[in-house]
């Protein structure tokens, strides 16, 4: 069986590691991708024994004769992956059938990418789960609310005693602070989605203007634009206050770097090709990082740090980032954060046309 390049050129524009072999472990093809974490040539990787390319080769010859057997649609393991004067790659190995007898085709995922993968699915179901927890939670709220507070006017009437007048008045307070919050909770879920032409620069501009305004020393906004990036259609006020939400969070923590005169935080730009978040492959995304010098989300709420009311530090509401999360999905897109002391990055990613 001689390789026909040019029915498998498609996978050049894959980010994954793809490889089409013969039954017998011979290789028809190999992408770009899989050149790259090689550093093999296409032509040496092909007519190779591919196999052994791999640290354990009979698992995968195994896995050609199960397939070319039809015992399976599809199987999956986890391997390593030999490179030239590099080390070995960790990789997920899928091996599938053609439609075409004895020629299989094997996708290698990169561990590293496939854990990246199932942390972005699952902020997605977190984040809709959230929403409707959210909704739910805060018209259950709203009603008795509005009940106590209309009780709580009505004896404050019948009250002759300023002491007593006194214990209503809180209830009326604490009333009025909980319809704030609920209000807050369902702020995102009213407000229309008005799409037009946005520039992330100049969102990220009034972000900029806004927190230095309220921090006006010892901390530097630092820009790292790449102002190649395209305008594209959303909805502009949503995305400053998703920026404006991480920004001030940063800034909120930096507290005893900017009473020391050296807080910093960075926005940096950039444009991604052929990437895939949120279970969809896009071919250009936006990329906007939101940098600081802080001293990190702590261990204990890593992984909820988009659950609302969950927060880092007293006093806050816990709103915040879960705010912006949902801002950013409605624009299809998803934020991400990698935080060790010194360096937390909030990474914000939106599909471009």
């Amino acid at each position: 069986m001689t390789p026909n390049p040019s029915r498998f050129l498609a996978f050049d524009l894959l980010a994954t590691l793809v490889a089409v072999v013969r039954s017998d472990g011979v290789a028809l093809f190999a992408n770009a991708a899989l050149e790259d974490a090689m550093g093999q040539s296409r032509r040496s990787i092909e007519g190779s024994h591919f196999p052994d390319s791999f640290a354990q080769p009979q698992v995968l010859s195994s896995a050609l004769t199960s397939a070319n057997d039809n015992e399976f649609a599809a199987l999956r393991y986890d391997a390593m992956l030999l490179r030239q004067q590099r080390e070995p790659l960790p990789v997920h190995v899928i091996v599938a059938q053609t439609e075409r007898p004895g020629e299989i085709i094997i996708e290698m995922l990169p561990l590293e990418a496939q854990a990246r993968q199932d942390r972005e699915e699952r902020l997605i179901d977190q984040a809709q789960a959230n929403k409707e927890l959210i909704r739910n939670l805060a018209h259950e709220i709203k009603n008795p609310l509005g009940g106590i507070r209309g009780a709580a006017q009505l004896l404050e009437m019948e009250m002759d005693s300023p002491e007593m007048t006194e214990y209503t008045q809180v209830i009326i307070r604490e009333a009025d602070r909980l319809q704030t919050l609920v209000d807050r909770l369902l702020a995102p879920h009213r407000r229309p989605h008005v799409v037009g032409d946005v520039n992330i620069h100049e969102v990220c501009e009034r972000v900029r203007s806004l927190i230095l305004a309220e921090f006006p020393k010892g901390l530097k906004v630092v820009r790292d634009y790449d102002t190649s990036i395209p305008e594209f259609r959303g909805d502009r006020e949503q995305l400053i206050q998703a920026v404006l939400n991480l920004t001030h969070n940063a800034a909120q923590v930096l507290g005893e770097r900017i009473a020391a005169g050296d807080a910093e935080i960075i926005f940096r730009t950039r444009v991604l090709r052929q990437v895939t978040f949120g279970k969809q492959r896009y071919r250009l995304a936006l990329e906007l990082h939101v940098i600081d010098n802080g001293p990190g989300v702590p261990d204990s709420i890593k992984d909820r740090i988009f659950y609302p009311l969950v927060s880092g530090r007293e006093g806050g509401s816990g709103l915040g980032l879960t705010l912006a999360q949902t801002f950013v999905q409605q624009h299809h897109g998803l934020i991400e954060c990698d935080s060790v002391p010194g360096r937390t990055d909030f990474k914000l990613l939106i599909p471009l046309p």
